[in-house]
């Protein structure tokens, strides 16, 4: 008895915020009269419906567990004419309502739920497939009901709870179910694995007239004017797009960056977008070739390029080191693989962190725990130094001190000062020579005798 009693608290504790109960018995009665006469006019039932006779409200949000369930009885209309018709109906109602007032209220509940009716009988979620492919993309079908999402085709939200919408695994391009077989452009993750590399050119524009004033994807008429469609112009390609293709976003240019040294944002269309965004870790950007006189006026690159140089120098070490492998220390440079391979190349995201000053600090830090291990921890690595066979004085040199030379030829190690000043040659490039030459010579000797 006493848990019933509990539970009759507890469902009146709950009940419908919308269905408030007044003082009066009689003003009760004459306003569930109205609501329920409203209800008829909207939904085009009649107290003679068998779906109609309830008990209780037939919506009520407070208990039922899925707010957007359909109650028996709630929706009858069985195509989209009479639920355009209906809709229309409850807006009516809703604006000769008191502003406000419970009535009102319960009206805009229903319109809430006539347009997801509505909504689902325009996409209706029947099963569709998990995976499709398309113009080389390849779409997910998605589970989250919850985050909001744009469609990248029709530019409408993605109601989640109520329509089936895809992701392109490669591009990352969303789109309804019903707007995939619209899709005109193909995956820009093909473009990407075929050919990566930049538009080098800061803006190259060549004038609506060239595109024939229409959109250079979906080719839509466009003009600067506004009409019949916004033409904007995309900082990366050059190009004008219309609103549906570009909704201006902003993205670093590369070509601003390398010549100017420039990571101000700009305006660029989704397709850009999303081709700078796989992009951007990508080593394809070879700077000595493609503005030299950059590490000139940019000290931190010059850095970035000893440290990179360096790294280099200790690879053979570690790969030829058993502990160095076991402990995986050319993994602290897994984010950037291309730094082990060689210090010419970088991505645009290297040059974004150069400028922000987070690559220096993190290159000196796995600089210094690469030299430590050489130079402190190991002994394996101890024993391959270098003693310096100019002066014979010092502690042992490795090729990535700062003041030591590298011979060109043999890779031995000297002082930066015994190297320059030496007239002659390299001692062990000698020494070499001179036992090539006996190992030549041997043979011929013994055949002469």
């Amino acid at each position: 008895m006493e848990c019933d009693e509990k539970l009759v608290r507890f469902r009146q504790a709950h009940l419908n915020p919308f269905n408030k109960q007044p003082l009066g018995q009689g003003q009760h009665d004459q306003e569930a009269g109205d609501d329920l006469s409203c209800r008829d006019s909207l939904l085009g039932l009649s107290h003679g419906d068998p779906g109609f006779q309830c008990s209780e409200r037939v919506m009520d949000l407070g208990l039922a567990e899925d707010h957007f369930s359909r109650p028996v009885g709630l929706f009858l209309a069985s195509d989209i004419q009479q639920l355009r018709q209906a809709i229309e109906e409850c807006k009516q109602v809703i604006l000769e309502l008191p502003e406000h007032s419970e009535r009102q209220k319960d009206a805009v509940v229903r319109l809430i739920h006539l347009r997801l009716k509505l909504q689902e009988l325009k996409d209706p979620s029947e099963d569709e497939p998990n995976i499709r492919v398309l113009l080389e993309h390849r779409f997910y079908k998605e589970k989250s009901k919850s985050v909001k999402q744009t469609c990248d085709k029709c530019n409408a939200i993605i109601w989640g709870l109520i329509q089936t919408w895809y992701t392109c695994t490669g591009c990352y391009y969303r789109c309804h179910s019903k707007c995939l077989n619209l899709i005109s452009k193909p995956c820009v993750r093909s473009k990407v694995s075929h050919q990566a590399e930049y538009e080098l050119s800061i803006c190259p524009e060549t004038g609506l007239d060239s595109q024939d004033y229409r959109c250079a994807e979906c080719r839509a008429p466009i003009s600067l004017r506004g009409v019949p469609s916004e033409a904007r112009q995309c900082d990366y390609t050059g190009l004008y797009y219309c609103g549906n293709c570009h909704w201006n976003d902003q993205a670093i240019i590369p070509a601003r960056a390398i010549h100017n040294w420039d990571f101000e944002p700009r305006k660029v269309s989704r397709c850009s977008m999303r081709y700078l965004a796989l992009m951007v870790s990508r080593p394809v950007l070879k700077l000595r070739e493609i503005n030299p006189l950059l590490f000139n006026y940019v000290e931190e690159l010059v850095e970035i390029r000893k440290l990179r140089h360096d790294i280099l120098l200790m690879k053979p070490y570690f790969i030829t080191c058993k502990e160095a492998m076991e402990a995986r220390l050319l993994l602290q440079l897994q984010d950037r693989q291309h730094f082990v391979e060689n210090d010419e190349m970088y991505s645009l995201q290297d040059l974004v962190d150069i400028q922000a000053g987070r690559l220096s600090c993190s290159l000196t830090e796995i600089h210094t725990l690469f030299a430590k291990h050489i130079k402190l921890d190991c002994e394996r690595c101890q024993a391959k130094g270098f003693v310096c066979e100019l002066c014979k004085e010092g502690d042992v040199l490795f090729p990535f001190d700062s003041h030591t030379s590298v011979c060109t030829d043999c890779s031995a190690v000297f002082h930066r000062d015994c190297y320059y000043d030496n007239s002659t040659t390299c001692p062990r490039c000698a020494r070499l020579s001179l036992r090539k030459q006996s190992l030549f010579q041997g043979p011929s000797a013994e055949e002469q005798a």
